[in-house]
């Protein structure tokens, strides 16, 4: 089962992707292992409307003088160090565990890394970058997948931070890798009551876990919590203004630090935009439907290609074919040449994770004719991508720090079964394909073991510079609605669309998008009111 609403950046997502395509060609290559063959909405949910914003709370400012008890923190200094990646230095941060009651007691450390601006052109200051997730590593999408141009990279220090309870900043831990493995293998398309009953256990068992060994940092890491640790970061590295790219739930952190810290915003960039505005199920039902029109572009170009293992027909058909495929594979789930088979949950997460960009999509094509001729290695690889299971079997902290996160945010999309069962009609429009699946994985929040500390909120960071809000027409995980809920919330927001397909935009290949945002980043200026680019 993939996790209710993961928000990570095309890029960290891609290379994944990419790495599972050594083991797609090898499973391609090495002949078949088996025989015979190589929830209901309160407001518009499906047209992703905004809510009148008399129904939504704004999101209030903090006060702009330091309180005295976080000035420890604000004053701080970072010891660099190198980090044994070359270029990169390396420090650590501290935060409170609750900035309501500070104690050093109970001090968070919080990972930092960055790259020192390389010249030539005078220094701008830094540039902190977040991938999204929630529970992406900052730091790693730094070292290895940041898309900042040289010449952004001359003019300013580029920063991360893993947030609160991620990677290398006090990571959330909830279940072994063992455990992790038969969690991703839960049926969430389940068809009987034993079947729903398996699917809380897992639930249950997974939040037990979680408070088991992170109990104590659970009520901590909501994205509230974590903009204001940026905001401590922005204070000790010696900017007045905070310049940012968030890329995916990135935005919804960038976002956030505006609307609490508007007049220390400076150059921020928010591309693949989240809607702050919308609750958990709409959120939820909302991302069903771009990950179908996301297969939708998919499929209208498999059946032009002459290896298209779901048909030569049209994009309706090639999704009837895929159901299919996933209902044998609930029943008989695949030989992999491992200890896992591929059920219809890993392979439904397969495909998902092939949605993120359109360079996966000869993999995925591939795949499913290995998963037609019997053999679910392919697929179960893409799987294993999308839940950053390596080679050995270890699980990033990322499947763990996303739902803390996400069900500290906002009340769960649902309270139990009874709710899913009646919002599955929904969720069915809204994804053929789909939709099952992702309705019984919204369910997951309703068995956390802490209360959400966060509610729906509009952000308006009134007195915040101007900011860059990046849209794709086709995106997936974060659909192009809700890129302009963002941009028609924030005051001075401008909203710059990329008329294409994948999840977010900068850096990906549309020269108009970089040439845009490079411009805003070095000079300050925003693109032209309601650019689109291709």
């Amino acid at each position: 089962m993939q996790p209710s609403r993961l928000f990570r950046s095309t890029t960290t997502a891609a290379a994944a992707a990419a790495a599972a395509l050594v083991l797609l060609i090898s499973g391609c290559s090495s002949g078949p292992s088996s025989p015979g063959g190589a929830g209901s909405e309160s407001r518009s949910a499906e047209a992703g409307a905004d809510p009148p914003a008399s129904a939504v709370t704004p999101l209030a400012p903090l006060p702009t003088a330091i309180p005295a008890n976080l000035r420890p923190y604000y004053d701080q200094k970072l010891s660099w160090h190198d980090c044994g990646v070359a270029g990169f230095q390396c420090a650590t941060m501290k935060a409170p565990l609750d900035y309501a009651k500070p104690n050093p007691d109970t001090d968070l450390k919080l990972a930092v890394a960055r790259r020192t601006a390389t010249g030539p052109g005078q220094r701008l200051g830094s540039l902190l970058v977040n991938p999204g997730g929630p529970g992406g590593s900052a730091i790693d999408y730094l070292q290895q997948y940041a898309p900042q141009p040289a010449a952004v990279r001359a003019r300013y220090d580029m920063v991360a931070m893993d947030p609160r309870g991620v990677a290398r900043s006090e990571p959330i831990e909830c279940l072994t890798d063992r455990q992790m493995d038969r969690f991703t293998q839960t049926d969430t398309t389940p068809d009987t009551p034993a079947e729903v009953n398996a699917l809380v256990a897992a639930y249950r068992n997974f939040a037990k876990g979680c408070e088991a060994h992170s109990g104590k940092l659970l009520p901590h890491v909501s994205t509230i919590e974590s903009a204001r640790d940026m905001d401590v970061l922005r204070a000790v590295l010696g900017d007045k203004k905070l310049t940012y790219v968030g890329a995916s739930y990135g935005t919804f952190l960038g976002a956030t630090y505006a609307g609490l810290f508007p007049t220390r915003s400076g150059r921020l960039v928010l591309d693949g935009a989240m809607n702050p505005s919308l609750d958990s199920r709409t959120t939820n039902i909302n991302q069903t439907a771009g990950f179908n029109t996301a297969f939708t572009a998919f499929a209208e170009d498999c059946v032009k290609q002459k290896d298209c293992p779901l048909g030569t027909e049209n994009a309706q058909d090639a999704g009837r074919r895929l159901s299919a495929l996933f209902k044998k594979l609930d029943a008989h789930p695949l030989d992999t040449g491992q200890d896992r088979k591929l059920t219809e949950s890993l392979a439904t997460t397969g495909v998902i994770a092939a949605m993120y960009d359109q360079g996966a999509w000869p993999m995925l094509r591939a795949a499913i004719t290995q998963a037609e001729d019997g053999n679910g290695r392919a697929l179960l690889a893409l799987s294993d991508s999308y839940y950053e299971r390596d080679a050995s079997g270890h699980y990033a902290n990322q499947m763990y720090a996303n739902p803390a996160v996400n069900c500290l945010d906002l009340p769960g999309a649902f309270a139990g079964p009874d709710q899913v069962r009646a919002a599955l009609p929904a969720f069915r429009k809204a994804s053929p394909v789909f939709g099952d699946n992702f309705a019984w994985s919204a369910l997951n929040c309703a068995y956390w073991p802490v209360k959400p500390s966060g509610m729906v909120h509009r952000i308006a960071a009134k007195g915040a510079d101007p900011i860059v809000v990046v849209g794709t027409t086709r995106d997936p995980a974060t659909p192009y609605t809700w890129a302009k809920g963002l941009a028609g919330q924030l005051s001075s927001a401008t909203l710059l669309t990329y008329v294409g397909d994948g999840h977010t935009a900068y850096g990906r290949g549309s020269d108009c998008i970089d040439t845009a945002i490079n411009t805003y980043l070095l000079e300050g200026t925003p693109p032209a009111k309601n650019k689109n680019c291709t």
